[in-house]
């Protein structure tokens, strides 16, 4: 093979994956503080530390009616994961901290304050009669969502479970003419007159001054009451500005960390070392675009992550290249150089790379959110290294040694 059709084909691999970079960017494209250098990295969510948001510690406390427990605990988290769901906050992290703590991370965030009061609530929904009878709670309630009634106002559309649907016709029938009080957590939201019995299981709660509001009610009543009684013990905001600059600082320190890389390969090892920048970028590529895929949320542990995958990946490399040299020194032509070479530092690149990902592995079990994230990124990118490292830079070298560009060993470092 002719050095021309290489140069032809590798050409082609680049236009190839700049088209698939370009044609990506636009559907993800959510965030809008990254993309300076790649588009790709535009669709990649952000964390707490990276875009702004709220840090809250929740702590659970005993009340007569229900007693802390796991249990309660996981329910608990439960509850609040729904909650947060529905506020559409992106990847919240949401975890229990010893046995009665709960860490909620919320990124991206409008309006902290609110965030935390909506998800905070007890969200105990009663319909007590004028005699002050409690006849159905909100757990008898199958959904709830806001609306607008006929009458222009903002609402909430209740339906019940079949066993609270039969309670609230027997309770309408039974104060026909009489008012039944719905009250959430001792506020009384509506309280509106019974003209005839309901019995199909649905109602409708008036009173909301706005949308806005209606929604976050109607988003405490579908996910449920919490079981224990919650107070904030901790609560700090990242702002946006101090989120944008250290992911400036991170940009910064990475792409100067991947030019310096991209230098010294070049310098180092000449013509294998330019096979290795072109697979490294392929690599960048790959790793960017699974974290796109999986909607991996970056922070600064994950971006440590990825930085340090990318020197594992260079790291292979060293090891395959420093092989190649010692097979060209002892006479070796150029295509059985290669294949000796990487024959001897596959087993050292392997072994390197499994004990990583175990590393990772046990971090990604046993640590909390930031350091998870750093072992998401590490796996991710040390997978994709094995592929580029050992896949295609030698795909790339024996193409190389087919267009018998040149058999000067000064060219490939020995």
């Amino acid at each position: 093979m002719k050095w021309s059709k290489v140069l032809i084909l590798l050409l082609i691999i680049a236009l190839v994956i700049s088209a698939a970079v370009l044609s990506v960017a636009p559907v993800f494209d959510q965030n809008k503080t990254l993309g300076k250098y790649l588009p790709l990295v535009k669709g990649i969510n952000l964390g707490l530390d990276l875009q702004g948001g709220v840090h809250v510690v929740f702590e659970a406390h005993d009340t007569p009616e229900a007693k802390v427990t796991p249990d309660t605990m996981k329910q608990l988290k439960a509850i609040i994961e729904n909650r947060v769901n529905g506020l559409g906050v992106s990847e919240p992290i949401i975890q229990i901290q010893g046995e009665r703590r709960l860490i909620v991370e919320l990124a991206g965030i409008k309006d902290p304050e609110e965030a935390v009061r909506t998800i905070a609530k007890t969200a105990y929904l009663q319909f007590i009669t004028e005699d002050g009878k409690t006849v159905v709670t909100g757990a008898d309630l199958k959904d709830a969502k806001e609306g607008k009634n006929q009458n222009g106002e903002n609402v909430i559309n209740i339906a019940f479970t079949p066993a609270g649907t039969k309670k609230f016709a027997e309770a309408t029938a039974a104060n026909v003419n009489k008012r039944i009080a719905i009250v959430l957590d001792n506020q009384v939201l509506t309280n509106p007159n019974v003209n005839e019995p309901i019995p199909n299981g649905k109602a409708e709660i008036t009173g909301y001054a706005t949308l806005d509001e209606a929604h976050n009610d109607a988003l405490l009543l579908r996910s449920g009451a919490l079981p224990v009684k919650v107070t904030v013990e901790e609560k700090r905001s990242v702002g946006p500005a101090l989120g944008a600059d250290s992911l400036a600082k991170s940009e910064h320190a990475g792409l100067v960390g991947v030019v310096a890389i991209l230098v010294f390969m070049l310098v180092y090892y000449r013509l294998p070392g330019l096979i290795a920048d072109f697979a490294l970028v392929i690599y960048t590529l790959i790793v960017l675009a699974v974290y796109v895929g999986l909607h991996v949320t970056m922070t600064l542990p994950g971006i440590a992550g990825f930085l340090l995958s990318l020197g594992i990946a260079v790291d292979a490399n060293v090891i395959i290249f420093e092989r190649l040299k010692e097979e060209l020194r002892t006479g070796k032509s150029l295509r059985s150089a290669i294949d000796a070479g990487f024959k001897r530092g596959f087993t050292a690149v392997f072994d390197a790379n499994v004990t990583t990902i175990i590393a990772a592995v046990v971090l990604y079990y046993l640590g909390t959110g930031p350091i998870k994230g750093f072992a998401v990124t590490l796996i991710i990118g040390i997978l994709a290294s094995m592929f580029t490292a050992i896949s295609m830079t030698r795909w790339l070298l024996h193409l190389v040694a087919a267009a018998n560009i040149s058999k000067n060993p000064k060219y490939f470092g020995a």
